[in-house]
């Protein structure tokens, strides 16, 4: 089993080339992201990643978590791994200073998580949640649940939750049956039961604040009548210190295919009957107004999910080619040579290559949508801001539901390349994959992010966000273009490939008013069809800096150089699939509408 070693160089790179991150330290608020800082948080965390959290993540599959009489329990080294985690600050890197953060970059922020998530999936979904219920506090909590909740948060004291999904009610919140009575107090008793709730409970931190979706006694029907609640596991006395236990509890663990050593769990609010009945809960924000609050914490979680699809997919890629540059196995295929490593063949070559290049498209734009994040929050003039995070919207399905498929599919390929001995547990190949198939699921299925993709993203301004966008793809065919003769050719195949994409939109919003079947038909070859431009979008900035670099004679050539070869190769093997994708797109509804041959519905 191959033991993880942080990209460092390879996010750099990103930050530097593609991010542009030099230019997002001179905004106001990020002054010390200096160069220097920037390297030492790198390293901090890929040695924290590399020598804590790694060795733990075979420990937390194998072991799992357990309920017991006195809740839930982790496995071994979960919680000596927790505090060192929280002690070096990582969980407030991005968050105010005001509440005990170090108010870095949010790009910044992500690497680190990709390196978090690589190291161990199941671990790293704790600290993801909580950097998200910070975000909704920061939005919509009062500054009296600021003051009581967030410096604790921030610093990792106390870890948090979101609470949406309840067993008749999945991905359709309308469903939702929890309710929030009010008290005398200001206060509100929630009753209600969800599941599927990560780090519902765990021995990890001194108290859970969850936030939970719930309806008050006069809202009205489906999504709008719909509040979020702050309801901690422990109440907070007058002093800051824990007070009495809520009536919130796990009462059970679900038995999952992955990410065994995240505790998932059913929790029950108000099923104790203490305080008179209902647990104890304060609102947020303003009533009825709670799934839109929680879409700004949704909203951090998947790109935080993507990031989750671009470490797992990085983790699978590095134990992949070790184990092919040590097994022998076979006959070269052109010298004959028997007994050759695994790497040698073309096909391990070709799958290796593969799985390299999807990954590092998935890291780049997922780190370049956290930086667009980072400009539209800074940035002064309110017009710029607005298209920075219109931008950003626009890319977040497509970085959480590409990232995640293509972690599926690479995470799918490394067993592959292990042959059978990827199929055995203890060579750790197959548990990328499983833990990998959750992150299509979980924060919204890909069809979810598709249909965001098409009906929140693209149809709300008619497409001219992602003519913005096309316009900056133009930029960059344009310097292939004038590049070396490989690179032309990458601009040839990208061009026909934005030239899909935009295509396939415009029909799209042509067939929005008119034939709305066949829109939500194609919105998942759509995301398809945008994670393969995009992917060569990035790749393409990426070889344009790696050949300057290399005709500068500056940094290490060989790395450069592997750059080029790896975008190359995407542009060949992946790109081609744009314009077929389109074709799906275009194609409707009418191949699934069409009747069987015995006459019968599909």
């Amino acid at each position: 089993m191959s033991h993880y070693q942080a990209p460092v160089q390879d996010m750099r790179f990103v930050l530097d080339e593609i991010v542009g991150l030099d230019e997002i330290a001179q905004l106001p608020g990020y002054e010390e992201a200096t160069p220097d800082l920037v390297d030492a948080v790198l390293d901090e965390a890929a040695r924290l990643s590399t020598e804590v959290l790694a060795p733990l993540n075979r420990v937390g599959d194998v072991e799992g978590c357990q309920l017991t009489a006195a809740g839930v329990r982790t496995p071994t080294g979960w919680k000596e791994a927790y505090r060192a985690f929280s002690a070096g600050g990582w969980i407030g890197l991005a968050s105010p200073p005001k509440f005990g953060g170090q108010g870095l970059p949010q790009v910044l922020g992500a690497a680190v998580k990709e390196m978090s998530s690589a190291a161990n999936l199941a671990f790293s979904v704790g600290t993801l949640l909580t950097m998200g219920a910070i975000e909704a506090l920061l939005f919509c909590a009062s500054d009296e649940l600021k003051a009581i909740y967030l410096d604790k948060m921030v610093s990792g004291e106390w870890t948090g939750t979101m609470n949406l999904t309840e067993p008749q009610a999945g991905s359709d919140l309308a469903l939702i049956r929890s309710r929030a009575e009010p008290q005398a107090d200001g206060s509100y008793r929630i009753f209600g039961q969800k599941i599927f709730i990560s780090y519902g409970d765990h021995d990890l931190a001194d108290n859970i604040v969850h936030l939970v979706l719930a309806r008050l006694p006069d809202a009205p029907a489906g999504v709008k009548g719909i509040s979020l609640f702050l309801v901690p596991k422990f109440l907070v006395n007058g002093d800051g210190s824990l007070g009495a236990r809520n009536d919130a509890y796990c009462v059970s663990l679900e038995h999952k295919l992955g990410i065994h050593g995240s505790p998932t769990c059913v929790m029950a609010y108000g099923d104790q009957g203490t305080f008179g009945g209902g647990a104890v809960g304060y609102l947020l924000g303003q009533p009825n107004r709670g799934l839109e609050y929680m879409f700004v914490m949704m909203n951090e979680a998947r790109l935080g999910v993507g990031l989750q699809g671009v470490a797992l997919g990085e983790r699978a890629y590095q134990q992949a080619r070790a184990y092919a540059g040590e097994r022998q196995q076979g006959r070269d295929a052109l010298s004959g040579e028997a007994l050759v490593t695994l790497d040698r063949h073309p096909d391990i070559r070709r799958m290796l290559l593969s799985m390299k290049s999807r990954v590092e498209a998935a890291r780049a734009l997922a780190y370049y949508t956290a930086g667009l994040l980072d400009r539209a929050h800074t940035v002064d003039d309110p017009e710029q801001a607005k298209s920075y995070l219109d931008q950003a919207e626009l890319l977040i399905p497509i970085v959480k539901g590409g990232a995640t498929e293509m972690s599926v599919e690479v995470t799918s390929l490394g067993i592959q390349i292990h042959g059978g001995m990827g199929f055995i547990e203890e060579t750790g190949a197959a548990q990328y994959w499983r833990d990998a198939r959750i992150t299509t699921i979980y924060e919204g299925t890909t069809g979810i992010q598709a249909n965001d993709l098409v009906f929140r993203k693209l149809l709300r301004d008619r497409g001219a966000c992602l003519k913005r966008i096309g316009t900056q793809i133009a930029a960059t065919i344009c310097g292939l273009d004038q590049s070396t003769p490989p690179l032309q050719a990458f601009g040839k195949k990208l061009q026909e490939a934005w030239t899909a994409w935009l295509t396939a939109s415009d029909w799209l919003l042509g067939q929005a008013q008119v034939d709305p079947e066949s829109v939500l038909i194609a919105a998942v070859p759509y995301l398809d069809l945008a994670t393969a431009v995009t992917g060569g979008w990035m790749l393409g900035q990426s070889a344009l800096a790696a050949a300057l670099r290399l005709e500068r004679g500056e940094g290490d050539p060989e790395f450069f150089r592997a750059k080029i070869v790896s975008a190359c190769f995407y542009a060949d093997q992946r790109l081609p699939l744009a314009v077929a994708l389109a074709a799906t797109v275009m194609a409707g509804a009418t191949a699934l509408s069409a009747p069987c041959p015995d006459g019968s519905p599909a």
